[in-house]
């Protein structure tokens, strides 16, 4: 005799919810993780190009990039402008509280930096 097989209805739904929950979280996080890495490559542009220029020049340099891809997270005030190792280093952090469902929220922190190394806050 043929045996049946399948999902039962219960675990089709609760597979459903389950779906349907991480599906929520993915479609809030990834404009956030978006911006990230927009940040993180103009900083990288901006430091690239700050050989000679003061803080304030590389401030208003990445104001500009930020303009042109729309950042609005962070604005040029925010950055860290120093020097390692005879380089100019362009850092960032920031946090993102992030609403999921009624009082329930997800708070991410990003940083990041020029020289490839995360600058642990």
């Amino acid at each position: 005799m043929n045996r049946q097989r399948g999902l039962a209805l219960s675990a089709l739904l609760l597979w459903g919810v389950v779906i349907a929950l991480v599906s929520i979280i993915v479609i809030r996080i990834l404009p956030e993780v978006t911006e990230y890495y927009k940040i993180r490559q103009a900083v990288k542009a901006v430091a690239s190009e700050s050989s000679g220029k003061t803080v304030p020049e590389i401030r208003q340099a990445f104001g500009k990039y930020a303009e042109v891809e729309h950042v609005k997270t962070i604005g040029p005030a925010d950055l860290d402008v120093f020097k390692e190792e005879n380089q100019i280093v362009v850092a960032f952090a920031y946090e993102k509280r992030i609403p999921l469902i009624a009082n329930v929220s997800l708070l991410i922190d990003f940083h990041g930096s020029s020289s490839g190394r995360n600058l642990g806050q």
